[in-house]
């Protein structure tokens, strides 16, 4: 198990990617509205201001501030990542994954007979993500520039204002 530790600073601002378990999926794209409102509920419990946001079929990266006085962006990536996962549960079938990755899960389930995959329950998202503490002015306009710039970089639109 590794033992990565991400930095705790009150306040920053700090740019994400976050992907699927199944990278063949679209599930985000097509469940938008779910994941606006599991984003919508844990910002009305937990403030943080959203810079930028892309949605992208497989993944997402966005670019948070949190409040002063606050660190805990882990934490609302959690709520909001198991909010939409129970919302996308409750609202039909869960999709399956087929793929066979380091963290055990074959078709949905897990090899060793723990945890929601192996109770039939697809996993949604890659169990982590990754975070970039923003730096300075530069930096922050480079990571909201590529939120914005990553649709066209995938072929999904031609221009950054599609």
């Amino acid at each position: 198990m590794s033992s990565y530790r991400r930095p705790r600073r009150a306040g920053a601002t700090v740019f994400f990617t976050v992907n699927l378990a199944d990278r063949s999926s679209d599930l985000p794209v097509r469940a938008m509205a779910i994941l606006r409102q599991a984003a919508a509920q844990t910002r009305a419990a937990r403030p943080f201001k959203i810079d930028a946001w892309v949605v992208l079929p497989d993944h997402m990266h966005c670019v948070w501030t949190l409040p002063a006085g606050d660190a805990d962006y882990s934490g609302r990536m959690g709520e909001i990542k198991g909010r939409f996962t129970r919302m996308v549960r409750r609202s039909g079938p869960a999709p399956t994954p087929t793929i066979n990755n380091r963290h055990g899960v074959v078709g949905g389930r897990t090899r060793h007979g723990s945890g929601p995959a192996h109770r039939a329950e697809a996993t949604i998202w890659q169990k982590r993500f990754w975070e970039h503490h923003i730096r300075n002015d530069r930096d922050y306009a480079a990571h909201v520039n590529y939120c914005w710039i990553n649709p066209v970089k995938h072929g999904l639109v031609t221009d950054v204002h599609e």
